[in-house]
């Protein structure tokens, strides 16, 4: 008796959940996947209308229609679909600056029983030929330039780094490159010096690590000379982080260096005031076995530090350097970093924290 019961009652269940479903909407699309092929990437957009059909009994509503990506800007039907009536979801696809192949989603959702439906656009973008601004896309005066960043990566203060850069005429007449406010420590050489109208050259960059009295992050600001004169944006930036080489320690070096250990590398000011300056001291010591070199220690924006009382430790010796944070024009929460450049091979750039909460 109870077996029958519950056949009874699981198709009474089956029959209710048959009919809801029967009196919901249901959104079938003519097609879920387009393949666009091949499209130019300087051809403008592309678009594709993704028809629908309410194959349920009750009005179909479209709630939210997201793509994968920015490139790909979806509409769509935002009335109710009536049974039987059709609807659309169309995406837009932006080839520029996007060559090669995509696969781009478009999710959308609704009151239907299948709620959640994916759609997606595929094909390729070919890449459009680069123009002579898209390769030298910085200008000074009529000399084009591959980059007006120079940027040397990592230079080791054993080593001296090369590394060049293009630049292109696009002048009717020849153009002479020279150079000024360089520093010591980077040598600039133009390939040719002149160069004829359309011809393409390049500038050699030498920077020598072991010439440069500074560490860690180094930016120089070089000019660029035209025809021996300055002309208008004819500043590139050089930079390059200038750091010790401890690759060529032997083990037994590593094991007899120096080790730096700070009394703690945060501090908390907790609430503090706008308008105001606090001040806090670090304490650090040198408790490996060489002598301990701070080569430099430098702050974010907000906080300034004073030189440690000692730059050169012993084994066992101990220093401080203040840390000074104005709060003045800052809100709620801040966070500013110290570093500490150091010869220590397992510590040779610190971080340290300085915290507070500021009441306006």
């Amino acid at each position: 008796m109870k077996k029958y019961i519950f056949l009874a009652l699981v198709s009474l269940l089956s029959f209710k959940i048959t009919s809801a479903q029967q009196n919901q909407a249901s959104i079938s699309f003519e097609k879920e996947v387009h393949d666009f092929g091949k499209i130019k990437e300087d051809g403008g957009k592309v678009e594709y209308r993704f028809i629908f059909t309410n194959t349920g009994q009750t009005p179909l509503i479209i709630t939210k229609v997201q793509a994968s990506c920015g490139c790909t800007s979806p509409s769509w039907t935002e009335n109710p679909v009536m049974p039987g009536q059709k609807g659309f979801v169309n995406a837009i696809f932006d080839p520029q600056n996007r060559p090669g192949n995509f696969n781009k989603s478009i999710t959308v959702e609704s009151n239907a029983i299948n709620s959640r439906v994916v759609l997606r656009i595929q094909g390729e973008v070919l890449a459009r030929e680069k123009t002579i601004n898209d390769i030298y896309p910085r200008a000074v005066g009529e000399l084009r330039l591959q980059t007006n960043h120079f940027s040397f990566v990592t230079v080791y203060t054993d080593q001296v780094k090369v590394d060049t850069f293009k630049v292109f005429n696009s002048s009717k007449n020849q153009l002479k490159i020279g150079f000024s406010n360089v520093p010591a420590y980077i040598k600039l050489k133009p390939f040719p010096t002149i160069l004829k109208p359309g011809e393409q050259g390049y500038i050699l960059g030498e920077y020598d690590g072991t010439n440069v009295n500074d560490w860690d992050f180094v930016t120089d600001r070089v000019k660029i000379l035209i025809n021996d004169t300055e002309v208008e944006n004819n500043t590139i930036t050089i930079s390059a982080k200038v750091q010790q080489n401890f690759s060529k320690l032997s083990p037994e070096q590593i094991k007899n260096a120096p080790k730096i250990e700070f009394d703690s590398p945060n501090h908390n000011f907790g609430k503090v005031k706008s308008s105001g300056k606090y001040e806090h001291t670090f304490t650090f010591k040198n408790s490996g076995n060489s002598e301990l070199v701070i080569h430099k220690i430098k702050s974010t924006c907000g906080c300034t530090t004073v030189n440690p009382e000692k730059t050169i430790l012993k084994p066992g010796e101990s220093s401080t350097f203040k840390a000074i944070f104005n709060t003045s024009g800052m809100k709620g929460k801040q966070n500013k970093s110290i570093y500490v450049v150091t010869n220590d091979p397992n510590n040779s750039n610190i971080r340290l924290m300085i915290s507070a909460e500021i009441e306006g």
